[in-house]
């Protein structure tokens, strides 16, 4: 059976997921009725190049641990600072995350605390972080958006877990695990989730590794290296007709993207220098996609990909091969979705590209 390269392997095991396009669930196209949908296409293959033939099996890049639904729960409390405390060291014996006890109380970097002094510890259940997990993985376990979890922590970019940081999970969360239905019915992903919880957690002080310029694997206790700048400018993907363009469709749904025809097997090509920050098919809607970081806050997407041939953390230049077209995912026919985002805010690609 054919298998799509997976960079980042999410701990989603056996958990069908369905995915909506980002910004307040709207979808490039609508989805199909679940009666109406098509056969699931056949999982991309993988290969070197846009040539070819032979199938691959790496090993899975980044590859996250399994999650276990095991939070605490912690009461509300007052806690007196000793001599000696540190906030991280009040968040291990009370079992409320370090971060929360700052926010509780008011404090800012570098979180200094004196003796005798009185914090007011947050109530709540709290998942402890190992290595390896991703945000993303963690809200599946408990049957909650990644975004609320997002809000709930007050994270911010680049969104990076740490070993043994305490997660507050939101106040809805059940307090049982739920069953694998339950949870799949309750989870969606879409390209921002990926984007800020597909990183798996890192060791504390964990230097940042310099991106590769081959697709081997990357040890899990870094992140990937990114690009600070765009270089240069955007090129298209594919060359084809426009199947349907950015913004609002007749159905009333909204593109986030453009839809280039394209038939399957059509060498998808990098539209500028970057680092892939994705590749893999979690995002059911989009089949295989690749996601590329330029610099200057800028994001490239490449759905419905029939093969991919990158991974999380390889260096592409503008123009390179990064996987071949297909009808993947939730599309009705051959074609490339394609997308920028400019701080994570989807961008009219046509006014980012050369004249057709």
């Amino acid at each position: 059976m054919r298998r799509l390269l997976l960079s980042i392997a999410l701990p989603l095991t056996s958990l069908a997921l369905t995915a909506c396009i980002p910004n307040q669930g709207e979808r490039a196209e609508p989805a199909p009725p679940p009666a109406a949908r098509p056969a699931p296409t056949p999982p991309p293959r993988i290969g070197a190049d846009a040539s070819t033939v032979k199938l691959a099996e790496p090993e899975p890049v980044w590859t996250a641990q399994q999650v276990v639904a095991n939070a605490v729960t912690v009461r509300g409390s007052t806690y007196i600072v000793q001599p000696g405390d540190t906030l991280r060291g009040i968040g291990n014996r009370t079992g409320a995350g370090s971060e929360a006890i700052a926010r509780a109380n008011g404090l800012t970097p570098p979180y200094a605390i004196n003796a005798r002094q009185r914090l007011s510890i947050p109530g709540g259940r709290y998942h402890l972080v190992a290595a390896g997990e991703t945000g993303i993985a963690i809200a599946a376990a408990y049957g909650v958006p990644w975004r609320r979890i997002v809000d709930v922590n007050g994270l911010d970019e680049p969104y990076v877990l740490r070993r043994g940081q305490r997660l507050l999970l939101p106040g809805d969360a059940p307090a049982r695990p739920a069953s694998i239905e339950q949870r799949a019915a309750a989870f969606h992903i879409d390209i921002d989730d990926v984007l800020t919880g597909g990183q798996p957690a890192v060791a504390e002080g964990a230097r940042t590794l310099a991106a590769s310029t081959k697709p081997k694997p990357l040890p899990t206790n870094v992140p990937a290296a990114q690009p600070t700048r765009l270089v240069g400018s955007f090129a298209w993907p594919v060359k084809g007709t426009i199947l349907s363009r950015f913004g609002p469709g007749e159905s009333g749904s909204k593109n986030n993207g453009i839809d280039i025809s394209a038939p399957v097997g059509t060498p998808i090509r990098a539209a500028a220098d970057g680092v892939v920050a994705y590749a893999g098919d979690k995002v059911a809607v989009f089949g295989g996609l690749v996601l590329l970081n330029h610099g200057d806050s800028w994001v490239s997407a490449y759905g419905h990909a029939s093969r991919v041939d990158v991974v999380r953390g390889q260096k592409v230049t503008k123009g390179q091969v990064i996987g071949l077209t297909g009808d993947t995912g939730y599309a009705s026919k051959p074609k490339l979705h394609f997308e920028l985002r400019k701080d994570r805010v989807p961008v009219n690609p046509l006014g980012q590209l050369p004249s057709p």
